[in-house]
């Protein structure tokens, strides 16, 4: 059955027949044989001919769109096709020069030409959904080859459901895609995730594999080359990103919303319009990267997320969400935490903890989540070091600082620094520290731990204060999203 026709297609129908092609299920448009129309990329079908004639027209509509430019054609077409699908739902626009009263016997929504336009031009220059996903298309059609959807180094629940829904979207569009990522998956939630829902991604360990792609786009985070193994330089064709960063974002396409707690909700949004049929595993993976970045809607979570996660329940696997939740703990996470205990300092109601050389870095989240439930921490601070690089995770609660602000502020000179008011991490060159005081005798992790505690200590005098959550901010600072947040 065709689910929607379009009948004409003038200035303002090129306009709607954009948007009503982004809604995915079938679409039949009637051009008149003299109007060239560069619109109807989108649609299923496309009939030259006259759109009065029902010769015209398909067997089945469920939806009729009348949206000439004439007045006088656009009557005819709805009064004729009106006739043709008596049950049908109508919706025609005036024409130029148009009366609404002479549509109103046959269409059930009658729009003025001039109103459609307008509105055209308003949804454009703020960005409204309906706009964003047509050009989100566009940009995905014209890749004339493989896709590569990049997530950030050592991918959160977040980037990897984010990674997965765009490849489904690029391949409903012809395209094929892979969710690729550089570093790890080692924290054990992410690997259950990816292992219950059988998730195929591809591992990157070198800029160079990149090349065989002939296009790449970045979800969860938003440049090349940062918290990600990209050479800057790279061409990047589409981003999707909650975290807005601090410097320009360079794309073809480029979706930056901060007003989110997710980048799931975003795919999930476009999964919605676009109505690709959603399965059980990205349904599944979508739920756990919104539960997981808004920590079950209790951190910085707003109605769109809600939306997302109600729409994804119906189509989750409930099971997997509970096994994932509940995985088993790996000898190197126990240890870790172990370390963490013992070495804590506590200054108040803030908690640091060195653990000295590390094998997992995600560990270090999940001990900076754990020692924050001590009585009196507010809060916690863990880090240790590999591969030449310190990595440090922090987590807050009911502090009342921008815990994102006091890393950079502390660490950002020497390293890169960044996150949310509650979550954030960090990482550093081993180098810089290592250079602190030559004659020091002090070992290297002696040497970490009196850098980073006395600079995070000396912010913490006169932190930046956490302002209350503005749903509607679309400027908020951000680094970059650290994996290992």
């Amino acid at each position: 059955m065709v689910r929607r026709l379009v009948l004409g297609c003038g200035h303002a129908g090129e306009v709607v027949l954009g948007v009503v092609s982004t809604w995915g299920g079938e679409l039949w448009a009637v051009v008149p044989d003299d109007r060239a129309v560069d619109g109807t990329a989108g649609a299923t079908t496309v009939v030259h001919g006259d759109p009065a004639d029902p010769e015209t027209y398909p067997e089945t509509a469920e939806t009729v769109l009348v949206l000439g430019d004439d007045a006088a054609d656009n009557l005819a077409a709805a009064r004729r096709a009106r006739e043709v699908f008596p049950d049908a739902l109508f919706v025609a626009c005036t024409g130029r020069d148009g009366d609404r009263s002479d549509f109103e016997p046959f269409a059930d929504r009658v729009l003025d030409t001039h109103q459609v336009v307008s509105e055209r031009v308003l949804d454009s220059v703020t960005g409204g959904a309906a706009e964003r996903t047509r050009r989100l298309l566009d940009v995905l059609r014209g890749i004339d080859g493989r896709l590569a959807v990049v997530t950030h180094d050592n991918p959160d629940p977040d980037a990897i459901a984010s990674a997965v829904a765009l490849v489904d979207i690029a391949r409903s569009v012809g395209v094929k895609a892979e969710p690729c990522y550089y570093g790890g998956i080692s924290h054990q939630e992410n690997r259950a995730l990816v292992n219950l829902l059988e998730l195929d991604l591809r591992h990157l360990d070198g800029s160079g594999e990149i090349e065989a792609y002939a296009g790449v786009a970045l979800v969860d985070h938003s440049r090349p080359g940062v918290n990600d193994g990209l050479d800057p330089e790279t061409p990047i064709d589409v981003v999707i990103d909650h975290h807005p960063p601090r410097a320009p974002v360079k794309a073809e396409f480029v979706d930056l919303r901060s007003a989110v707690g997710a980048t799931s909700t975003l795919l999930t949004e476009y999964l919605q319009r676009l109505g690709v049929d959603l399965n059980r595993e990205i349904a599944t993976a979508l739920l756990y990267g919104i539960r997981v970045d808004t920590r079950d809607f209790t951190r910085e979570a707003v109605n769109s997320d809600l939306e997302a996660a109600a729409f994804l329940s119906q189509y989750a696997d409930a099971s997997v969400l509970e096994r994932v939740k509940s995985p088993q703990m790996s000898p190197d996470v126990l240890a870790t935490l172990a370390a963490a205990i013992r070495n804590r300092e506590v200054r108040g109601d803030v908690l640091t903890s060195s653990i000295g050389s590390i094998r997992d870095r995600d560990a270090l989240a999940q001990a900076a989540d754990k020692l924050l439930g001590m009585e009196g921490v507010c809060v916690s601070v863990i880090y240790g070091f590999r591969d030449e690089t310190v990595y440090l995770s922090a987590r807050s609660r009911g502090a009342g600082i921008d815990l994102g602000e006091v890393l950079r502020d502390a660490l950002g000179p020497i390293g890169s620094a960044g996150g949310h008011a509650d979550m954030a991490g960090a990482q550093i060159p081993l180098g810089i520290l290592g250079t602190v005081d030559e004659e020091s005798s002090e070992s290297l992790s002696d040497i970490v731990d009196e850098v980073i505690t006395e600079r995070i200590f000396e912010v913490l005098e006169d932190p930046p204060i956490s302002p209350p959550f503005d749903p509607t901010a679309t400027d908020v600072a951000f680094e970059f999203p650290l994996a290992d947040e």
